[in-house]
């Protein structure tokens, strides 16, 4: 598995060239990117994306848990007011 990232990683690299802008000083480079790499950032922003809406319904998952549990309880504890909670 780390094999095939790390040889992914180094095919992209090479894809990635450093290029020099007209007047710019010796020590100055930026990043020219193909459409390639436009794709994969694009796509790993939606994996990122997705683990956060997972999170985030995991965390309203636990709230409805909770709600659920404190009624079953308050029911277990004074079954007179079952007809009132539901």
């Amino acid at each position: 598995m780390w094999e095939k990232m790390l040889l992914k990683y180094q095919q992209l690299w090479k894809q990635v060239k450093l290029i020099r802008p007209l007047g710019a000083s010796k020590n100055s480079y930026s990043l020219d990117r193909n459409e390639n790499s436009k794709v994969e950032i694009l796509e790993g922003a939606k994996s990122i994306g997705a683990r956060a809406a997972t999170i985030a319904l995991a965390g309203a998952t636990v709230g409805i848990r909770n709600v659920s549990s404190s009624l079953i309880r308050s029911v277990a504890r004074n079954p007179s007011l079952a007809k009132q909670l539901f």
